[in-house]
This record gives structure tokens, sequence and C-alpha cells, in this order.
């Protein structure tokens, strides 16, 4: 069973380029919704996030306070950097027991979607690397319009946290272009076909 990652930049469209690829009947591990559910309930993770970030870290119910962490975290390099350092490596064993039950059914290959795949470390986990492409005016304008409660500003600060594109196409071993030109469809199911070969 291969393990292919797939990432690209905020706005990029990766995650219908997944939706795409589920349909086909391929698993797919979300790392951003994992990561959340795994720092609402591995305890371990919540005693070293309140040790690292204080008790706002959560809710008086015991729910992450996404934004209070948001807030301590998204301008500060260090304080970001010392989150994912927490954070990662307890989604990267999620992964690896959610890889363990997709055994069972022995599909020939699974996808694993982050936006930060290389600068986790996570792409070491994997055979190959799919990076979905959409030029940053496509992307910018694509998050507008999805989530209206962000500034311009605000999206290109998180772009310009994120890789950048040319390191991602260099690193990747596959693309798919999601610029509202080519058809994503095609693109898809020929790297399902490739994919789907005892060869491959």
């Amino acid at each position: 069973m291969r393990r292919i990652g797939i990432t690209g930049g905020i706005g990029s469209g990766k995650s219908v380029v997944c939706r795409l690829f589920q349909v086909l009947g391929t698993p797919v591990y979300d790392s951003d919704a994992r990561a959340k559910w795994v720092m609402a309930h591995d305890t371990e993770l919540r005693t070293e996030l309140i040790a690292a970030f204080g008790h706002g870290t959560f809710t008086a119910d015991g729910q992450l306070d996404r934004t209070y962490l948001a807030r301590r975290v998204f301008n500060d390099p260090e304080q970001l950097a010392a989150l994912n350092a927490l954070v990662h490596p307890h989604v990267g064993r999620d992964f690896e027991q959610w890889v363990l039950q997709q055994q069972k059914h022995q599909p020939p290959y699974i996808l694993k979607e982050a936006a930060l795949l290389f600068e986790s470390g996570a792409h070491r986990q994997l055979n190959q690397i799919i990076t979905v492409f959409a030029p940053p005016e496509v992307r910018h304008a694509r998050v507008l319009r999805r989530d209206p409660h962000r500034t311009p500003d605000d999206i290109l600060n998180i772009m310009g946290k994120q890789l950048s594109e040319e390191e991602k196409l260099r690193r990747a071993d596959f693309v798919v272009y999601n610029d509202d030109i080519q058809l994503v469809i095609p693109q898809v199911l020929a790297l399902h076909e490739k994919f789907m070969q005892p060869e491959f």
C-alpha cells in the first residue's frame, strides 16, 4: 500500500482534489482536521499545550480555544514553531494508527492531505507527493470568497508563512493544476489510474 501525500498553499483547492479521490474510493487522511481532534482529545498533548501556552488554551468546559491559541502564536515565529513541535509528532502517530486501520482493507494507495506537509517533515512518511497548484492571485480571490471574515492582508500573511509554490513544485512528484484553466477531474483520473497499477 503506497502512501501518497497531497499538499498545496491556502486556496489551491487541495481539499476539492481530495474529495475527487475519495469519490474514486481512495482513503484520505485530513491532517488539519485530525490535528484539531488530537489537540482536543489526546490527554498527553493537552497537558503539553497547557504547560506551553497557559490554561487559556482550553475553555472552562474543556474545549480547545483556537482563537486564543491563534492569537498567541500567529505573529510569533518562535511560539508557532513551539506549537508545531508539540502537535506534529502526535499527529504523526495518529496517522500511523490510521494507516494500520486502512491496511485491513488493502487499498492500493492512501492519501495524506496536509497544508504543511514539507514544513512538518511529514513528507518523510510518504512514498510520493502531489502538489495542487494555483497562481497566487487565483488563490487569494478564492479565499476571500470562501472566508469573508479574512482580510486581504490576513491571506497574504498566511501565504507568507507557507512554503513557496516554487519550492512545493520543485519537491513534488506529481502536480494537479487547479488554475481555473485546466480541467481537474481528468488530471485526478489519470493519477488514480497510475496509482492503481500493480507495478506502480
